[in-house]
């Protein structure tokens, strides 16, 4: 048995140097205009048989307005940041540049009091591993940047640290077919 999922960075909601960990923010208007310059290029993600979303408003946002209708699923949303939760990365290491060091060095770590990157990874798979796999079923999954790479990092069986490895722009895509415990990344062609 074969699934062949598609994952979909959700489109922008803030500059990059403003994203913040756990953003609830909507799309902002270079995400919407991004969103309706790819939707032709995305339009063959109708096909998927199941589609599914991180329940963030980007990602909502993003399936919708590609015309996909996708159900939220809780276990796509970002990684709990804890009490980093809605500060940029570089607020953060102004006031605990020791907390961020230990936590981009450990995946285990979660200095923040939320889930550790190597949780996170996990969480993903698990969602990953139980999807429906009828032979040749094809699925989409938009979702925080985040959780694309977390799935690609899992699918791969590679190291945590490659998760800080994975460039995951928005409306990217990247596809896994495969089954349970045994995934591939695919590459080339355009997405299922």
């Amino acid at each position: 048995m074969q699934l062949t999922v598609t994952l979909v960075a959700a489109a922008r909601s803030s500059t990059l140097l403003d994203e913040r960990f756990d953003d609830d923010r909507p799309l902002d208007t270079t995400g919407w205009h991004g969103v309706q310059h790819a939707a032709p290029l995305l339009a063959q993600l109708a096909a998927a048989e199941l589609r599914y979303c991180s329940p963030t408003p980007r990602s909502r946002a993003t399936g919708d307005a590609l015309g996909l209708s996708p159900l939220a699923q809780p276990a796509l949303r970002d990684c709990d940041m804890g009490r980093w939760r809605g500060r940029t990365l570089t607020e953060v290491a102004a006031v605990e540049p020791a907390a961020v060091e230990h936590w981009l060095g450990d995946p285990r770590s979660a200095p923040h009091g939320g889930e550790s990157l190597l949780a996170f990874i996990g969480r993903i798979g698990d969602w990953l591993d139980t999807r429906p796999t009828e032979d040749g079923t094809r699925m989409v999954a938009i979702a925080e940047p985040s959780v694309v790479r977390a799935a690609l990092v899992y699918a791969l069986k590679a190291p945590p640290s490659t998760y800080w490895n994975i460039d995951a722009r928005p409306l990217s895509t990247a596809v896994v077919t495969g089954h349970q415990g045994r995934w591939n990344l695919r590459l080339g062609g355009t997405p299922s």
